[in-house]
């Protein structure tokens, strides 16, 4: 049975009430409290005239950093598909004999 939840998460001093699923609370809680992290350290270390401009770097590190992980998972799966193949034409070639 699934169990929706509604949680209230502050990102960037506003707060936003989402409806997940218990499972993803932890997850969800854990994202949100990164996401104020990152927008800290930007604000710190860059001059902002706007918190459209922090959300707009944020969001971007984010984003390279997913096609980053998500190149290197093709990149594995891949190589992983290419060494099981090898298995097979190893495990075929001694079965032959």
């Amino acid at each position: 049975m699934k169990t929706d939840l509604n949680i209230k998460v502050d990102i960037g001093g506003r707060p936003y009430t989402l409806t997940i699923s218990r499972s993803e609370e932890e997850l969800v809680r854990k994202a949100a409290e990164d996401v104020n992290n990152t927008i800290k350290k930007y604000s710190k270390a860059f001059e902002y005239k706007d918190m459209q401009d922090l959300y707009a770097m944020v969001s971007l590190q984010y984003a390279s950093g997913l096609l980053h992980i998500e190149s290197e998972k093709s990149f594995k799966d891949k190589e992983m598909k290419d060494k099981l193949m090898e298995v097979d034409e190893l495990l075929s070639s001694h079965l032959k004999l």
